[in-house]
């Protein structure tokens, strides 16, 4: 072999040599892979014991809420059992155990509060969420952190960055931090926020009557004939018309109604003020009758989201429900089977909502000023002095010609008269 390439091969293994030992010095200092229990693509949880979960504990900064599965429905612990919105339970139940990584982060439990997952902290953006799930037994099935909000590109929206996604961490798995795409809206530490939503709805309403403050006298009452019907105040006094702007929302009380929570009966007694309290009675014209008692707070009572003017408000439902249908004389047998069908849809509907409404009763519902303001109406607002009605005036109108009627005495040409002509009276002789 030629010196030449003694030299050249000699130069190439001193080249290899040093870019070989460049590498193992990076990946030295670098330090180990990365390595988590779940990678990108993952679901959360290997397994996750959805249908044995029974018990929900969720805490935050400001406080917890307890979900308690009784007799297969979800309950809220902290109102006395009050039904909980089960759509949004089994929905968290459901995403938990879906839920897919879209990146993992390598640490140990001791970063958790960089991930705004600080269970010492008492601010709600460190401290973030968590939840412990347990069976009926009450033995711990998984328990899950929700961290700080990942946010998106300052690009991505003309509002600026948005949130893409939330930092979670599995307490079982102490590989790492797990990067997720969804949100957890519905989650919430506040109790109000999972009470289920069902609450009167007053449909097809023929009267609505209201009691004087603190008294059962009655203060004013609204009827009317027919569902299309405007309503009519009884006891009207002359010179009184109704101010139909003020009486037209009682037809569609309580439409869409929320309420803003559930109290005990000792925390309703002790915060409502009986002084204030009113009855009002609305019945429709399905034989529904509702009664309500409203009973106003006590000036410094309310719960830290409580409104001042907010109402406490006691239900009792009942109905008067149609057990046949009235037939129409000549009906045709294949018509009174439809209409026979119908009515038979329409009563099990309206039996399905009494019992709904009539399981509100013995609970005490905090409702805000808004949502009682067309019912909490006095008799000076439901009426105005009528008009007048304009007197018809016998004076022409102005720049209107008249024509004066000329009356003259009529004479008949000689030799004749005028059929119905009075003759003129006869002189007296002197």
């Amino acid at each position: 072999m030629k010196k030449k390439q003694v030299l050249t091969l000699s130069a190439i293994a001193i080249v290899l040599g040093t870019a070989l030992l460049i590498v193992k010095q990076t990946q030295k200092n670098s330090g180990p892979a990365a390595i988590t229990s779940r990678a990108a693509g993952d679901t959360l949880f290997a397994s996750f014991p959805a249908t044995e979960i029974a018990h929900i504990e969720i805490t935050g900064a400001d406080g917890g809420v307890t979900l308690v599965k009784k007799d297969g429905k979800w309950t809220v612990a902290q109102r006395e059992n009050y039904p909980a919105n089960s759509v949004n339970v089994n929905e968290f139940i459901r995403t938990l155990a879906e839920l897919k990584v879209t990146r993992s982060l390598e640490a140990g439990p001791s970063f958790a509060p960089r991930f705004g997952m600080d269970e010492a902290s008492t601010k709600s953006e460190d401290r973030g969420l968590t939840a412990i799930f347990k069976d009926a037994s009450g033995k711990e099935l998984s328990k899950v952190s929700l961290g700080k909000n990942i946010e998106g590109s300052q690009d991505a929206s003309p509002m600026g960055a948005m949130p893409v996604g939330r930092y979670v961490r599995n307490h079982a798995d102490e590989s790492g931090f797990y990067a997720v795409n969804e949100m957890f809206f519905s989650v919430s530490a506040d109790v109000t926020r999972w009470l289920a939503e069902e609450f009167i709805a007053p449909d097809k309403i023929k009267s609505v009557s209201l009691s004087q403050k603190g008294s059962d006298a009655l203060a004013w009452k609204l009827v009317r004939d027919t569902e299309s019907a405007e309503f009519k105040l009884e006891g009207l006094k002359t010179g009184e018309e109704l101010n139909s702007e003020n009486v037209s929302p009682m037809k569609s009380l309580f439409s869409y109604a929320r309420f803003e929570d559930v109290l005990s009966a000792a925390a309703s007694a002790e915060r409502g003020d009986a002084a204030g309290k009113r009855n009002a009675t609305i019945e429709t014209f399905d034989g529904f009758t509702y009664q309500l008692t409203i009973t106003p707070l006590k000036p410094g009572t309310g719960s830290a989201s409580s409104a001042p003017d907010n109402q406490l408000v006691t239900i009792a439902v009942s109905a008067n429900l149609p057990t046949e249908r009235t037939k129409a004389e000549g009906e045709k047998p294949e018509d009174a089977k439809a209409k026979d069908d119908e009515f038979a849809a329409q009563l099990k509907a309206l039996k399905e909502k009494l019992a709904k409404e009539q399981s509100l009763a013995g609970r005490t519902f905090e409702l805000s000023k808004n949502t009682l303001n067309a019912l909490l109406k006095e008799r000076e607002t439901l009426v105005k002095k009528a008009e007048p009605i304009p007197a018809q005036s016998s004076a022409p109108a102005p720049g209107t010609k008249t024509v004066e009627a000329v009356t003259q005495p009529i004479e008949a040409p000689a030799g004749k008269s005028i059929k119905g002509a009075k003759k003129p009276a006869k002189r007296e002789k002197r």
